[in-house]
């Protein structure tokens, strides 16, 4: 942080917008805690729920207009980490198809590839493959070319290997459902093996106002300990609700 620029690390589970009364239960609301009802911190980019990192503010309107502007013209560099299920076949590559709503989807919010989609391409590299009791991993760094809605976690699905978690684009999306009606069940909870789906926004890098800015966040423990082989806990529901 400084005069006029904040950038932090949100973790996952938090909405990035106010959905409900508690001043808490959002980062912006929490920002309103921490500067006043009438700060100037303007949120330029906005992670879903579960997808944890780095979240760029700026102080200031004149600040935002610039960071706008340097975000408009694709001139930051964001890199993703995520755990997905088996193992891809190749070890890097780009995942270019279009994005648009899901037909046919009871989750109103899915998105899909679809030929009248907008373009959309994700670059990834594969980090690590493991093996677990529960089957096969990888941990891949992903780089997204374009800014689409979903777009990350609609490609690895489309791509035969989904996020860890993911209540909407992994094996049922009738989870995302439950999930939102606080109706999980053990067994539920179990086959999502983790809280949040293991997707997180590690490392932001511009330049602007003439010099380099470069952030980098690592991932939650409980990401970090599944790729490392820490036993599964489902014991999470009321926490991440």
């Amino acid at each position: 942080e400084d005069e006029a620029l904040l950038v932090l690390n949100k973790p996952a589970g938090l909405v990035c917008h106010p959905t409900k009364g508690d001043e808490r239960s959002s980062l912006v609301g929490r920002l309103r805690l921490a500067y006043g009802a009438d700060h100037k911190v303007h949120l330029l980019n906005r992670l879903d729920r579960e997808t944890g990192g780095l979240v760029l503010l700026a102080k200031g309107d004149v600040a935002a207009r610039e960071l706008r502007r340097v975000l408009e013209g694709g001139q930051i560099t964001k890199e993703y980490a995520a755990i997905v299920a088996g193992w891809p076949e190749a070890d890097d590559g780009s995942m270019e198809g279009p994005v648009g709503l899901a037909e046919a989807s009871e989750v109103a919010i899915r998105r899909g590839v679809r030929a009248d989609g907008k373009r959309a391409r994700t670059d990834y590299s594969v980090a690590r493959r493991f093996e677990r009791p529960e089957g096969r991993f990888a941990l891949l760094d992903l780089m997204p070319r374009t800014g689409r809605t979903h777009q990350i976690r609609v490609h690895l699905a489309a791509l035969g290997h989904p996020i860890v978690g993911d209540k909407i684009y992994g094996p049922d999306e009738r989870l995302f459902i439950h999930f939102t009606r606080r109706e999980l069940t053990g067994e539920q909870r179990a086959s999502l093996l983790l809280p949040c789906q293991a997707l997180h926004a590690r490392r932001l890098s511009f330049e602007w106002r003439g010099r380099g800015w470069d952030f980098v966040a690592e991932p939650e423990v409980w990401f970090t300990g599944f790729v490392a082989g820490a036993p599964v806990d489902v014991d999470w529901a009321e926490a991440y609700v």
